[in-house]
């Protein structure tokens, strides 16, 4: 279908060279399921397919979304979007209790698909939004993954009971996937697949429509209904199966139907491995079937003479040892053998650090059912020849049109009951949004500044060594928020690796990237650029050679504290940063011949899964106290104090700290005293512990002194050591003037960020803030042309409401940028209320 279809091939173009998230649709019969095979099949990106239900699941090749997520079936409160306290607040921690393994597969991930979108609730998806930002990327919607929505809106509905919903609408519009915060925090594209290819005559297709999009006028509504025919009894081998809207009422008429034939009955008893839940049966584990039965086959035949498919009807002619024979109209008879169903569980091979499918259960049995009757619901999805529709108990959205397009022509086609206009169910809401999605379609032009905008963002995601910094800059503040627990003063060797951060990595990258821009305007081809890739070429050898020598000064730092707490923070830090540094090193090398999509995600997936989780040990003895030049010529004499304090500790079943702490054995180290009365005025010794250890103390000094020839003199302290706690802490600055300060002095949005080690949603709150205050002038943060034209659409609106004035901007502005907008509107407002009221 892809040669000769264009909106098959835009849909493929998108998710191979785009990051967008895409909704795809099409009426039914479109191919929307063929596309998805399609797509594991050929798709470089690392997936996982999941959906609603678990018989969805299974015949996407799949799994539920609940399952994978470890999400629970209540509703959903968005807290991620809400900046008040929730009442009631839902429990969230069983969303989080996933195995590493499955956290490494939503780390490594770069494309979610969700099939059946049209039954998943909107809350779900922003629980699934949440649960992606915890594991990923916490600022970005979904935690960055690409989101492949596929569906049709007109079908079936989601569900939410009447006390769900009465919860959620205080947050949402509609119960349809479309009204979730996080997709509407995106830039989604919508793409309709237009060609039909379940039906061929364009009367009923058109005539579908009108049912589909709730437009049935007299004309259409009586061709429909000369299809009704209330005493219509077909022949048992006509292969008629009726659609109605309940279970009982399938069950009930394929009961009786089964009941009069007066053959004798045959169970067959399914094959069930562990892990295969009830609810994904196919079809049932005792099948019961007799001579004369009607089935329907519940799986495409995969052998080469593909004999049959799933929907298809005949009736059971015999048995034959242990095949089922049945005789499809106008066909040969088929022999049925037993099929494999299979539930797939998502897993990480260790080897290639691939996602791969893992088989935890199965469910093997023939693949047919009783089909005299099916309900509406389960037959999505599904194409029969010949179909009686019972639909006078529509009660869903879409129900009517599900069951009239199950077939391939209006001939084969009875109504048991007439179609009345009320009985066609259609929402508001979902019309509401069918027609905005279809003014926003996405066209190659939006293609190709879509391919410009991921490709520029991977190029800058490359060489963006901001992590890293971030890392160091972060080990720092916890070394000077504890530095009297630690030995020594190893923030002046933090300081120095942030130096060189900036000066061989950051700065460089930040020109680099202005550049790599500017190329990829000239030629979006990015594989065809020649000029760009051999700039990309030599950047990668720069950076790759100046990152080795960051992340060996990292592995050099060593940091000696006996709080564990604190030990565990820099040990957690440290590795984090090693990992960060670990993974741009890979990207880096990969790419020293040149750039590629495919390759890049597929490197970098594979180093940050091959990398293990840093391991809490006890660090390595190391001194390096910078104001006493003693202490690094006498390791000796450290590690002899130190084994006598272990010692002593383990005595008396204490921990080191209470004995004598590293902070105090470097000192000691460094003035050697050899008196108790020297020894009385070192800080970290008190009187008690002087009685209990001095004479042990000055004894190992005394003997190391005499054993390196050291001459004992008389120590003098240099400094009286300041007590902290009773240090008068001088008064914080408001948080946002140490912002403004550092934006007056010429720092990016992005560089104070950095600096403070905040997130740029938090620093860009503090300049709205100041905005709103007076303090500073929205041309310095918007320009003027974009700042009149978001003012307008605020004012057309008659709102401040960032989102829906986002919709209109897409990616031409940023979150901030409307931020900063509606400050200024509010001060002038304020203004305007202020004249007036004069």
């Amino acid at each position: 279908m892809e040669p000769v279809n264009p909106d098959l091939r835009l849909a493929s173009d998108f998710l191979e060279f785009t990051n967008r998230n895409i909704f795809l649709t099409g009426k039914a019969g479109t191919g929307k399921t063929t596309f998805l095979i399609n797509l594991r099949k050929k798709s470089p990106k690392r997936m996982i397919v999941l959906a609603p239900t678990g018989v969805a699941a299974i015949n996407a090749g799949g799994v539920t979304i609940h399952s994978f997520f470890q999400l629970p079936f209540h509703p959903h409160v968005p807290v991620q979007y809400l900046n008040q306290p929730v009442s009631p607040a839902p429990e969230e921690s069983s969303s989080f209790k996933m195995s590493r393994e499955k956290v490494r597969i939503i780390k490594g991930l770069d494309l979610l698909v969700i099939d059946e979108i049209s039954m998943v609730r909107a809350d779900l998806l922003d629980a699934v939004d949440l649960v992606l930002r915890r594991y990923r990327d916490k600022n970005s919607p979904f935690g960055g993954v690409q989101l492949l929505m596929i569906g049709d809106i007109q079908q079936l509905a989601p569900v939410a009971k009447q006390e769900e919903w009465e919860l959620l609408r205080q947050y949402y519009d509609t119960a349809f996937f479309f009204s979730s915060l996080a997709l509407k925090s995106t830039n989604y594209v919508t793409i309709e697949l237009k060609h039909i290819y379940r039906q061929h005559d364009q009367h009923f297709i058109d005539l579908l429509n009108k049912v589909r999009d709730n437009q049935l006028d007299g004309s259409a509504l009586q061709i429909l209904n000369s299809r009704y025919k209330p005493d219509f009894r077909p022949d048992d081998s006509s292969g008629y199966i009726t659609l109605t809207t309940h279970n009982s009422q399938a069950d009930s008429i394929n009961e009786r139907k089964l009941n009069e034939l007066p053959s004798v009955p045959l169970v067959f008893k399914a094959e069930i491995e562990p892990e295969f839940p009830e609810y994904a049966f196919p079809t049932a584990s005792e099948l019961v079937l007799k001579k004369g039965a009607q089935v329907m086959f519940v799986k495409n035949d995969i052998s080469r003479d593909k004999l049959f498919f799933n929907g298809k009807i005949g009736v059971v002619e015999g048995y034959d040892d242990d095949r089922i024979l049945v005789k499809c109209k106008g066909e040969n008879t088929i022999a049925v053998e037993k099929a494999e169903w299979q539930n797939m569980k998502y897993s990480l091979n260790e080897d290639t650090k691939e996602i791969q499918e893992t088989v935890i259960g199965k469910f093997t049995q023939y693949p047919l059912k009783l089909a005299w009757a099916i309900t509406i619901h389960k037959s999505q999805g599904l194409t029969f020849d010949r179909a009686i529709i019972d639909a006078k108990s529509a009660f869903a959205h879409g129900q009517v049109y599900v069951a009239l397009s199950r077939c391939r022509t209006l001939e084969g086609l009875v109504l048991s009951t007439p179609v009345v206009k009320s009985g066609i169910i259609s929402d508001p809401a979902v019309k509401g949004f069918v027609k905005e999605a279809a003014r926003n379609s996405p066209d190659e032009r939006i293609l190709t500044q879509s391919k410009w905008t991921y490709q520029n963002m991977l190029l800058a995601d490359l060489f963006d060594f901001t992590p890293v910094l971030r890392g160091v800059y972060y080990i720092q503040k916890i070394i000077n928020e504890h530095a009297e627990s630690l030995v020594g003063q190893p923030s002046q060797v933090t300081t120095k690796i942030i130096s060189q951060i900036k000066t061989d990595l950051s700065e460089v990258s930040e020109k680099f990237s202005r550049q790599t821009s500017r190329l990829l305007s000239g030629n979006p081809d990015l594989s065809a650029n020649r000029e760009l890739q051999e700039r990309i070429s030599k950047a990668c050898g720069y950076f790759s050679e100046k990152l080795s020598s960051v992340v060996a000064e990292i592995k050099d730092l060593r940091l000696e504290t006996d709080n564990k707490t604190v030990r565990k923070s820099l040990t957690d830090a440290h590795g984090k940063i090693i990992q960060e540094a670990s993974i741009k090193l890979a990207c880096l090398e990969k790419c020293l011949k040149g750039f590629t999509i495919s390759a890049y995600l597929e490197t970098k997936a594979k180093a940050t899964l091959s990398i293990p989780e840093p391991k809490v040990k006890p660090p390595k003895v190391f001194v390096s106290i910078s104001d006493t030049s003693g202490a690094e010529e006498n390791p000796a004499l450290y590690n002899r104090i130190r084994k006598w304090r272990d010692a002593r500790a383990a005595e008396s079943s204490l921990p080191v700290y209470m004995i004598l702490p590293s902070k105090t054995i470097a000192t000691l180290t460094t003035v050697m005293p050899h008196t108790i009365d020297e020894l009385s005025r070192i800080k970290g010794l008190g009187k008690r512990k002087i009685d209990q250890f001095g004479e042990d103390i000055i004894t190992i000094i005394r003997n190391y002194c005499e054993q390196k020839h050291i001459e004992p003199k008389v120590w003098v302290p240099k400094e009286i050591p300041v007590d902290r706690k009773k240090e008068k802490k001088p008064e914080k600055k408001p948080t946002r003037e140490v912002t403004f300060e550092l934006y007056k002095s010429g720092n990016t949005i992005s560089d104070i960020a950095t600096l403070r080690e905040m997130s740029v949603t938090t620093i860009e709150g503090h300049l709205a803030e100041l905005v709103e205050a007076g303090n500073l002038s929205i041309d310095e943060l918007v320009d003027p042309d974009l700042n009149e034209r978001i003012a307008g659409e605020f004012a057309r609106r008659d709102t401040l409401q960032l989102g829906p004035v986002k919709e209109v901007f897409g990616d031409e502005v940023t979150w901030g940028q409307l931020r900063f907008v509606a400050s200024h509107l509010r001060r002038m407002r304020g203004e305007k209320r202020e004249e007036s009221q004069e």
